[in-house]
């Protein structure tokens, strides 16, 4: 059921315009291909009569990755060829891309400053790389809150994962590119790993900590500087499973910034007597300390092959879902107990307007209970409104322009049961678009 109280808030900011992409009937058609290998691409809808497709706006094309669905060599050949098919219309069309990210370049995520990420409209370029180029996909494993959206958001360069101090963060797979003109690497953050599962969901996150395994060229096993290294054994054997085929494994020791130097060596000699891992890493993701040796690791075992996306491009998820991301990392932040885990973030309009005039963003959050609509609203929605207050302004960093929210709250009896709802929400590894 539904309630009437909505939250409504839109002050200043700086207005940053804002691009569209058109895309040719020739361009569609490799797409269509494509999806009719069945890649879970969206394409927008064509007018009759029309030479072009409908425009969009602040959205990314790819809804999920092309590794999880296809063999490598037969998904390579068909997402560059796309790649450069829209590469190609966008060269003899003089038209803008897709809404692209800002290119990344590692910051330290404790020195300030606007470290988020923001759209450009630069041309798409050329998506030719040389014999030497290399590409591929990373996965981050670890339990919960042990650094792994933090590590994530050092490696990219920006912050696309959220990160707060309470375990279960992630929910899903958030997918980061970082690239160079050598390289480009995929990576995976994933949910924490939990190795009981208690209901639908946690056994749904499971399921995309392994797919995200089985697919990834290299393994990041992060774990918790502070932590007793017996205590990881399950995670370990997670990530060095004989099930999956061998692939390089490297283990991150991560917050060593709050442990002594001698507890750092002396827990990264248990690691590697442990076996299984390649090497092992100490690290301080927070600091940024680490980061780079990790980054070169990574690289240096990436195999070789094409880019999968174009160079500036630093996620395929569509931008509604960072937006939900947003308003859920302030659930979490905002309140305490049960009501950061009972709760869905659901983007249900995002109107793109003129650069002058401010975005529309409907969202409702779905809880279980209406006791728990009630600790989400507040004493007459003084609650719901510091929660849409905090959330409009990183969603307004993050887009780049004023943006109009409105939220809503429902009840949805267990949801974290429901394989349809789950299914809905993203669960499955498909995320809406």
């Amino acid at each position: 059921m539904g309630i009437d109280v909505v939250a409504l808030h839109c002050p200043t900011a700086a207005s940053i315009s804002t691009s569209f992409y058109c895309r040719s009937p020739d361009v569609a058609r490799n797409w269509k291909s494509i999806e009719s290998v069945q890649l879970n691409l969206n394409l927008p809808s064509c007018r009759d009569g029309d030479s072009v497709f409908s425009t969009f706006g602040a959205s990314f094309f790819w809804g999920r990755s092309l590794r999880e669905t296809r063999d490598v060599s037969g998904e390579k050949k068909l997402h560059l060829l796309a790649a450069r098919a829209r590469a190609s219309a966008n060269q003899q069309n003089k038209k803008p891309p897709i809404f692209v990210l800002k290119k990344p370049e590692r910051i330290p995520m404790n020195e300030g400053g606007n470290s988020g990420p923001k759209f450009v409209s630069d041309e798409l370029g050329d998506m030719s790389v040389s014999e030497d180029h290399k590409s591929g996909y990373v996965a981050l494993i670890g339990k919960p809150n042990v650094g792994k959206s933090t590590l994530l958001n050092q490696l990219i360069g920006q912050k696309l994962s959220i990160v707060t101090n309470k375990p279960q963060t992630t929910r899903h797979r958030i997918l980061g590119i970082c690239s160079r003109p050598d390289f480009q690497m995929i990576l995976y953050d994933t949910p924490g790993f939990i190795p009981k599962t208690m209901r639908r969901l946690d056994e749904m996150m499971m399921q995309n900590v392994r797919t995200a395994t089985i697919n990834a060229d290299c393994v990041l096993v992060v774990v918790d500087g502070c932590q007793d290294p017996e205590k990881m054994v399950d995670v370990l054997e997670e990530g060095t499973s004989a099930s999956y085929e061998r692939r390089p494994t490297l283990l991150v020791l991560n917050k060593i910034d709050l442990i002594k130097p001698g507890e750092v060596a002396k827990k990264t000699e248990w690691y590697k007597s442990f076996g299984g891992m390649d090497d092992v890493i100490a690290a301080s993701a927070k600091q940024g300390r680490g980061v780079d040796l990790v980054k070169s690791w990574l690289i240096e075992r990436l195999p070789k092959g094409p880019a999968y996306y174009p160079k500036d491009i630093v996620s395929e998820h569509p931008e509604r879902f960072f937006v939900a991301e947003i308003i859920r990392e302030k659930i979490f932040l905002q309140y305490r107990q049960e009501i950061p885990y009972v709760s869905q973030v659901n983007v249900l309009n995002y109107t793109e307007r003129r650069s002058s005039a401010k975005d529309f963003i409907e969202a409702e959050i779905v809880v279980e209970k209406d006791s728990q609509m009630a600790i989400l609203i507040g004493k007459d929605g003084t609650a719901l409104k510091l929660l849409a207050t905090a959330s409009r302004i990183d969603i307004q960093e993050f887009v780049g322009k004023e943006v109009y929210l409105e939220l809503k709250v429902k009840v949805r009896e267990n949801w974290r049961e429901d394989d349809d709802l789950l299914d809905y929400y993203g669960y499955n590894g498909k995320i809406r678009s």
